[in-house]
């Protein structure tokens, strides 16, 4: 009992915060509570809440970092052109440590209730239930920052260990926690309300638990392929995410508290990206037509048409294939989840039409100039009904004149679905379960079912979330490539032939012109040979799937494997958290063109020098945002 005394202590005295309603069954002030009276469910609840991220943290931690290193949505500055900020690092480091310390308690808390034989009988499976729990908080540490303490900040200065032991570490948890949930445990009605993902519905918590560990084996594919088939097979063979009633995902409210929505803050643009655009565009086979109402199809260009070319105020110094042209209108054919995710400008009766930052006009606002030298019109651009976005980097004096490309009124913008706080944020979704048994398949692991069954079924999975269920067949059909090289249909391999020629019209003349268009090579994947294998079909769709509440898996997809592609910021201007890309290599690609992980923040190393030390040794390199994690391919 002493045990259970000092660690309870612990718990009131440390930076954790619990909310009154952590202990609302408890008729006494929760800081007078004693220690039989705090449940393990209560600590649950607060690091799962916790998690969910404040708007404060959400904004640095999902939008500003995850987002934008994984090309989610456009943000120029930051982690995509190779920069941080160690305020925002900070301000998530100290969070996820408290989400951690919470997990930790927990199950601490658990073992002593049960050594002291005070626990309740579904104790043990709230203890197990916690391990999962935190094993998804290390991961995302891990992920992020790189080596980290396996104790989960358990120790004042806690000792830090490399990623292959974190890894293997969190593999044997997730195995073990798994095995030891006694489903026939009864649980009372009272407790469901402390898990807002699960209501700690056992079976749901292992069939998490278990598809978690098939995402971390997977991390392991390239760096140590062995371990990484051997701890998916395994998993795989048990009970997995497989259906949407499934998804672990927690609601999000209206206000400004842990549950407030992620994407919530007005004055985050959260436009359209470039490598979205490229990968949606003639994607699927599926006619804008059949997509978008009628006063939008006069909108509707030739398929073979590549837009308004602006050599003076749009930047080419990109491998983006779509680089130097404003598209005055809509594509002939869409991945249709690309008009439901961003809504068209000037579409202002779509009831999903986000009007942020509502204090201004902006959004409303369709019709911007090109300027000169002198701050003279050049021309005047209307963006009602257009379809566009702008590449990442330093456009030098283009940028300048440019008064329409970074813009809120003129770009697609993320639907306002996302961003009122009324939606459900995902953690982990069937669909990530699919391709993940893809690319199991791919690779000659076992599976239970073949590649492209389950590669059918992560998009199946997609289409439903999205409302599209009824052009799934057709989409899976479709042999047309977007602007990446790749098509859908999974049988369908061969390799686009690029060279082709396209229309446009100068924007300054009002010239027709004709240009040959090249498909991008993705030299970090294959050479640059490959753009329409197997895989890059299973990742890009994947990639598409996780948009909006996965970025950092679609970030960590990119650093393992270099899929999909992404274009280059562009380097109009030399970038100094960029210095290996420049102007004679632009069109190539390297991990060195984009960020690997986050900064330790500096309040590590003021507060735990011994630990920072031990972390960046582990890392195989100088601490900063460009050095690879161990799992990442580098080439």
């Amino acid at each position: 009992m002493k045990t259970l005394k000092k660690l309870f202590t612990l718990a009131l005295g440390s930076t954790l915060l619990f909310s009154c309603s952590d202990f609302d069954d408890v008729n006494v002030d929760p800081k007078a509570a004693n220690a039989d009276q705090v449940q393990v469910e209560y600590i649950i609840n607060s690091s799962i809440i916790g998690a969910q991220q404040n708007p404060h943290v959400a904004e640095r931690a999902f939008v500003l970092y995850w987002k934008t290193a994984s090309r989610q949505h456009r943000t120029n500055g930051s982690l995509a052109l190779g920069s941080y900020s160690d305020g925002w690092s900070g301000d998530y480091y100290n969070a996820l440590s408290d989400w951690l310390k919470a997990s930790s308690l927990a199950i601490t808390t658990a073992e002593a209730k049960i050594e002291a034989g005070t626990a309740f009988p579904y104790t043990e499976n709230m203890m197990h239930i916690a391990r999962i729990w935190r094993v998804y908080l290390m991961s995302e540490f891990a992920d992020n920052f790189g080596p980290m303490p396996i104790d989960a900040f358990n120790g004042e200065n806690p000792e830090f260990s490399d990623l292959k032991t974190v890894y293997y570490h969190m593999l044997s948890e997730l195995t073990d926690a798994t095995a030891k949930i006694n489903t026939d445990e009864a649980l009372p009605e009272s407790i469901a309300k402390y898990d807002q993902a699960y209501g700690f519905n056992y079976a749901k918590w292992i069939k998490y638990g278990n598809s978690l560990r098939l995402r971390l084996a997977m991390r392991l594919s390239e760096v140590d392929p062995a371990k990484a088939q051997a701890e998916f097979e395994a998993a795989v063979s048990q009970q997995l995410i497989l259906d949407a009633e499934d998804n672990f995902k927690v609601a999000e409210k209206p206000g400004w508290d842990n549950l407030t929505g992620v994407m919530s803050r007005e004055w985050n643009s959260q436009m359209l990206s470039t490598t979205l655009n490229n990968l949606y565009i003639g994607l699927g086979g599926i006619n804008s037509e059949d997509l978008l109402p009628a006063e939008m199809h006069d909108q509707i260009k030739p398929a073979d048409y590549m837009g308004l070319r602006f050599s003076d105020h749009l930047t080419t110094m990109t491998n983006d294939p779509s680089a130097g042209y404003w598209f005055d209108g809509l594509h002939k054919v869409m991945d249709p989840r690309a008009y439901k995710a961003f809504i068209i400008p000037g579409d202002f009766d779509n009831s999903n039409f986000s009007f942020y930052p509502s204090w201004t006009e902006d959004a409303k606002t369709v019709t911007r100039d090109l300027v000169d030298d002198n701050d003279e019109v050049v021309k005047e651009i209307d963006a009602t009904y257009t379809w566009n976005a702008a590449p990442l980097g330093a456009w030098g004096e283009k940028s300048a004149k440019n008064q329409v490309s970074f813009y809120t009124g003129t770009n697609p913008r993320l639907s306002q679905e996302f961003r009122g706080s009324e939606s459900e944020r995902i953690f982990f979704a069937s669909w990530e379960t699919n391709f993940l048994i893809a690319e199991a398949a791919v690779r000659g692991w076992n599976t239970p079912i073949d590649a492209k069954t389950a590669y059918e079924n992560g998009v199946k999975a997609s289409f439903e979330y999205w409302g599209l269920s009824g052009l799934a067949d057709q989409y899976l059909a479709s042999e047309s490539y977007n602007r990446a090289g790749t098509s859908v249909s999974f049988e369908h391999t061969t390799e686009p032939t690029g060279g082709f020629t396209m229309n446009f019209v100068d924007g300054y003349t009002d010239e027709a012109g004709i240009v040959t268009f090249e498909y991008p090579n993705n030299t970090i994947y294959q050479n640059g040979q490959v753009k329409n294998d197997e895989l890059t079909k299973i990742i890009t769709q994947k990639y598409l799937a996780q948009l909006p509440w996965l970025p950092l898996e679609a970030w960590n997809d990119h650093r393992r494997l270099g899929l999909p592609f992404f274009e280059n910021p562009a380097v109009d201007l030399p970038m100094t958290e960029l210095p290996d890309l420049n102007a004679s290599n632009y069109m190539t690609n390297s991990v060195k063109f984009f960020p690997q992980r986050l900064k330790y923040p500096s309040s590590l190393e003021n507060s735990n020098s011994e630990g920072y030390q031990q972390a960046v040794s582990f890392l195989g390199g100088e601490d900063a945002v460009l050095t690879p994690l161990w799992w990442a391919k580098k080439q």
